[in-house]
């Protein structure tokens, strides 16, 4: 029997890498998302499709549902009816930014559903076979003065998306404590691909050098550039998540590439792809600096590295270049 998953958030970056991986793997696929007739989703069946993933039929190894949460009886009851052997919980409201114009609704969406998860999981009744997954955050150490963070490191939440990914990381922590469940939760650093929207810093810089290089726009209007992160490939993070379900006991994992790069670097590189230089095209307004800046945020890996073997393949400079090109030739294919 092929091994069953359930991906919350499947059109996400992380979801759509995820689930191409898993596939790939041979196993059945069931996806959450908000709208079975999404523009994400419909992207996603076409990327499969065009990967010649999988073998068999799509439809025959990929079912998408739209799942009340807040209902623990219903998900409990899916779970056993579909015999899920791991479900990896990415949806939730993922925009720091937005967490302080919203911060219930930012609750709401990142705490509640994962509470719903772990009592799915102790109602059913493979409670002791089902392994679960939680996508967490290096938000959560936005305010400590340890760096590099770590597994050790003390949580200190700058922002309530933070605060909210603390809830969701500590109530994964008790579930695993006190009922003995297979739970665990990922401690994901800044990840981007090709299938980052503009909606996200690293996707908008990436927009913008391609559509300037196009002729479409003129300029760029950020935050501060003094600002970094610890920035890998989510190809290489999705495959952290699966080793992490692979493991013998769950453990909470710091998924990161132990490398820090500035803002500025991160342009430096966008724009050199195109052949230009980004001061030429790039200015700083002060009204997009958060109100809160987090500390250095650059994770150890050394733990996942030990115990999984897991190492990240795709350098900062690689993935950014192939963001650039594959956004080019996305604005070519919207003009013709």
């Amino acid at each position: 029997m092929p091994q069953t998953a359930l991906i919350t958030g499947i059109t996400g970056q992380d979801g759509s890498y995820l689930c191409e991986l898993l596939l790939s793997k041979g196993y059945c696929v069931h996806g959450s998302t908000r709208s079975a007739e999404s523009e994400s989703l419909n992207h996603l069946k076409a990327g499969l499709n065009k990967a010649r993933l999988p073998e068999d039929p799509l439809d025959s190894v990929l079912k998408i549902h739209q799942l009340d949460f807040a209902r623990d009886e219903a998900t409990s009851e899916f779970l056993d009816k579909h015999k899920i052997d791991e479900i990896y919980h990415l949806a939730g409201q993922t925009r720091v930014g937005d967490s302080f114009d919203h911060p219930t609704a930012t609750f709401n969406a990142n705490v509640k559903p994962t509470l719903a998860l772990l009592e799915a999981i102790r109602a059913s009744s493979r409670s002791q076979s089902i392994r679960f997954f939680q996508a967490s955050s290096a938000e959560i150490f936005g305010g400590t003065e340890e760096s590099p963070q770590s597994e050790s490191t003390q949580y200190a939440p700058r922002s309530p998306y933070a605060a909210s990914k603390v809830a969701a990381q500590s109530l994964v922590e008790s579930y695993r404590e006190a009922y003995g469940l297979f739970v665990c939760s990922g401690i994901l650093y800044n990840h981007e691909s090709p299938r980052r929207s503009a909606e996200f810093v690293s996707g908008k810089i990436v927009d913008a050098a391609a559509r300037i290089a196009l002729g479409e726009e003129h300029k760029l209007v950020l935050g501060n550039f003094e600002t970094g992160r610890d920035w890998g490939f989510a190809g290489d993070y999705v495959e952290a998540m699966w080793m992490m379900l692979q493991h013998e006991a769950p453990k909470d994992y710091v998924i990161a590439t132990g490398e820090w790069h500035s803002l500025r670097e991160f342009l430096e590189i966008a724009f050199q792809t195109v052949g230009l230089d980004w001061q030429d095209y790039t200015t700083s307004d002060p009204k997009f600096f958060r109100p809160v800046e987090p500390t250095r945020l650059v994770g150890d890996p050394t733990r996942i590295k030990t115990d999984l073997g897991w190492q990240p393949q795709t350098t900062f400079a690689e993935m950014i270049e192939a963001m650039v090109k594959q956004r080019i030739v996305q604005r070519r294919s919207e003009s013709e």
